[in-house]
């Protein structure tokens, strides 16, 4: 597929098309991530209650291992680069345990940024 585009903005439409069929899916995908992370959260809040019910620690370093390795297995077989799905689940991994200490020391996760 060819463009007309030399610099003045000029897109072929079918091109512009594909663009937009392409940037919605993108959004759609972008929507289910933020659900999906929500409801994960949801979840990793009430293990924070359940964990400061009974004294555990917030964090637990052998099933964060575990949750890395098994990740960075799913995203090879996804065909996604391992390393960025390792990064992404320590961001996550941080901020639950982020959520667990201050539930832990006053009952609630902290505010939303």
């Amino acid at each position: 597929m060819t463009t007309s585009n030399t610099g003045t903005g000029d897109v072929d439409p079918a091109v512009r098309e594909e663009l937009a069929r392409l940037r919605d899916s993108i959004d759609n995908i972008d929507a289910a991530v933020v659900h999906m992370l929500a409801e994960r959260f949801k979840c990793t809040q009430e293990v924070g209650h359940l964990k400061a019910a009974h004294r555990l620690p917030p964090a637990d370093p052998a099933r964060e291992a575990r949750q890395i390795a098994r990740l960075r297995a799913l995203a090879e077989s996804a065909k996604l680069d391992p390393a960025f799905a390792e990064k992404f689940l320590n961001f996550i991994i941080g901020e639950v345990i982020r959520h667990h200490e201050s539930i832990a020391e006053n009952g609630s996760a902290p505010a939303a940024n």
